[in-house]
């Protein structure tokens, strides 16, 4: 039997919408319509951001989160353990946070390999020059 902290966190399916009304910068709530593109239900969604936050909080005043005060992090969240490590895998399979010598961390990878699937779509697929994305 496999642990839920200890599963796979290689990848996150997001949510893609094309109608130019959905995009994540023309939402009241930016933050919230990108956890709800990862995130099926609401509660999730807002627990993920509420996350989110503390990590960024946390992390602006040199007081990383250490990934053993999951125990802490379950009280705040009113979460169970196996919902909160479900949210976090799915956190880190995205590439918005890390853990780097046991703290938790935000991450640049999900702009970058957003950044990479538009590049290679716009120059491989559209043939347009890079300079014109």
């Amino acid at each position: 039997m496999s642990i839920v902290k200890n599963a796979p966190r290689t990848a996150t399916t997001i949510v893609v919408r094309s109608d130019t009304n959905t995009r994540i910068s023309h939402s009241r709530d930016p933050y919230y319509g990108l956890m709800r593109r990862i995130f099926q239900e609401d509660a999730t969604a807002v627990r993920g951001q509420k996350f989110l936050t503390i990590i960024e909080e946390r992390q602006a005043a040199g007081n990383a989160i250490q990934t053993d005060e999951w125990k802490v992090i379950l009280e705040e969240l009113q979460i169970s353990r196996a919902s909160f490590y479900a949210m976090r895998n799915k956190l880190l399979g995205a590439g918005l946070i890390s853990i780097k010598n046991k703290e938790y961390r935000l991450s640049g990878q999900f702009s970058k390999d957003l950044i990479d699937m538009a590049r290679w779509w716009w120059t491989a697929v559209l043939n347009q020059p890079e300079e014109s994305l």
